[in-house]
């Protein structure tokens, strides 16, 4: 009955006019794993982990300011409160985790695109929160909506990134408490991929979901889930009241929220990788457990944003081999607690997109995908530390997804894939170029890449000698230029205007 409606709400004429007419851009399938997850950690690790994170929560605490709402919730479900600091008795935190689904359905507007987060499944997301871009044109700058528009037309266009994202930057020309309007306006309208909410005030909040119930329906809205927001943590375990606040309009509506603490080992973790694995089980507990205070069955998803730090600059470091294991142990943590897991990404702290944003992409998103992410946010754009979001690297980084959509596929072995017909083809001292095995099968073989260029060296060197960067900026432009916008239904797009006028009106820019 939901979706009969949501197609009601969003239907039209026009819409379906349009959409017979326009070029439609191929974007792949979450992806199905067919491979196992690496497992670091032992069970002896795994339970001494769960025991310490356990005694975190019961003799330590976490701290829920300037939030007296939430201390009561606390307190009714029997918690130790002392002023601010919660201290929840042993078993609690869990047996509230256990009302959240371990797998749930995130509705776009295009019902074929549709993602479902958990089980063994990897949603990709772009880049999300840097101020600043970088272009090899005009360099590192603050960014602005026209940016953000590209990111979003880029991430539609991207066949293997399934989602559209949140702040793919932070429009700065934009009043602070406006600029939430523009960035979900652009996603509902230049892409019809699912999208994350706001999370910088309760009240943006409330209006991610009232203009997702402009585009979804009222209905469809409180029966489904419509977004995935992000929700951090203020490691060590301090849950601040803006983010609870945007959590609780969330879990309230039925909207799925990543709890995800943000941590740089070594200055807000024990630089070890079981400290730092038992602070964060803690705090994902109390998140996790406060989202379901707020709503039993509230979709969520357990996060781990960690990073290890230079000791000699201050600066957090990326590609690691101690997130690596810190990522892969979370995921073994999440699997026991049945939640959906979100980590990893294009993660990089080079200022360009050169070899050294490559190698530690690499590493980092090899790491997801093993360790058994189910929503990867940061996937591709992510430069600087997650200071910047470049065009070029998040065309290169969208282009690198396909590897792991092809790794997840695992290894084959049907009778075609035995290719025994070849290989008695063939025989001794031959090729395989011309036998019918590969004449049936040579297009679907192989992942290509649509960036890198594996060409001669004479014409590489006669085309210009472009590097990836260079390549790069040519596909970004390519793709802005086929860019065409999906059909909407126009009642709705004048909805979403009309909504978006009047917040503005009703209060005076603010850039603070």
């Amino acid at each position: 009955m939901a979706e009969r409606a949501r197609r009601g709400r969003g239907g039209g004429g026009a819409a379906r006019r349009a959409e017979r007419s326009a070029v439609s851009f191929e974007t792949a399938k979450f992806i199905e794993r067919n491979i196992p997850n690496f497992e670091v950690l032992t069970e002896e690790a795994l339970e001494i982990i769960e025991h310490n994170a356990e005694t975190v929560l019961e003799e330590i605490g976490v701290n829920f300011p300037d939030n007296p709402a939430a201390i009561q919730r606390w307190r009714d479900a029997g918690a130790d409160i002392d002023g601010e600091r919660v201290r929840i008795p042993r078993g609690l935190a869990r047996k509230l985790c256990a009302t959240a689904p371990s797998e749930y359905i995130q509705h776009a507007r295009n019902p074929d695109r549709n993602v479902v987060v958990g089980g063994k499944n990897l949603v990709l997301a772009p880049v999300y929160g840097p101020p600043f871009v970088r272009d090899a044109t005009g360099g590192r700058r603050y960014a602005t909506m026209e940016d953000f528009n590209k990111f979003v037309k880029l991430a539609y266009m991207s066949k293997w990134l399934h989602h559209s994202g949140g702040t793919v930057c932070e429009p700065t020309d934009l009043p602070v408490n406006k600029r939430h309007l523009d960035m979900l306006h652009a996603h509902m309208t230049l892409s019809d991929k699912p999208f994350m909410g706001s999370v910088t005030e309760p009240s943006r909040a409330q209006d991610s979901v009232d203009m997702c119930k402009i585009l979804f329906g009222d209905q469809f809205v409180q029966e489904n889930t419509v977004m995935t927001s992000l929700i951090n943590i203020n490691s060590p375990m301090t849950f601040d009241d803006v983010m609870m606040g945007a959590l609780e309009v969330y879990a309230q509506n039925n909207q799925a929220c990543i709890i995800s603490p943000f941590i740089v080992g070594g200055a807000m973790a024990p630089v070890s990788v079981a400290g730092t694995l038992t602070q964060v089980l803690a705090e994902t507990l109390a998140g996790i457990a406060y989202s379901q205070l707020c709503k039993p069955g509230a979709p969520v998803i357990m996060g781990a944003f960690v990073t290890s730090i230079d000791m000699n600059s201050g600066a957090p470091t990326f590609g690691t081999p101690e997130a690596a294991h810190i990522t892969y142990g979370a995921g073994q943590l999440a699997r026991r607690l049945k939640l959906p897991f979100r980590s990893a990404g294009s993660f990089c702290g080079s200022k360009l997109p050169d070899a050294q944003a490559a190698y530690e992409t690499a590493n980092s998103l090899n790491m997801g995908l093993l360790s058994g992410v189910n929503f990867m946010l940061h996937a591709c754009g992510w430069l600087e530390g997650g200071l910047v979001s470049s065009f070029e690297k998040f065309v290169m980084d969208a282009d690198q997804l396909g590897t792991l959509h092809h790794l997840a596929r695992g290894v084959e072995i049907d009778e075609n894939a035995q290719a025994m017909d070849a290989i008695r083809e063939v025989g001794p001292g031959g090729h395989y170029l011309g036998c019918a095995h590969t004449q049936a099968n040579f297009k679907a073989a192989f992942w290509k890449s649509d960036l890198l260029d594996y060409k001669p060296f004479e014409t590489w060197e006669d085309e210009g000698a472009r590097d990836t960067q260079a390549l790069a900026s040519i596909r970004v432009e390519k793709m802005l230029g086929d860019y065409q916008q999906p059909p909407m239904d126009p009642a709705i797009r004048e909805a979403l205007d009309a909504f978006v006028a009047q917040k503005k009106l009703a209060e005076p820019d603010s850039f603070m």
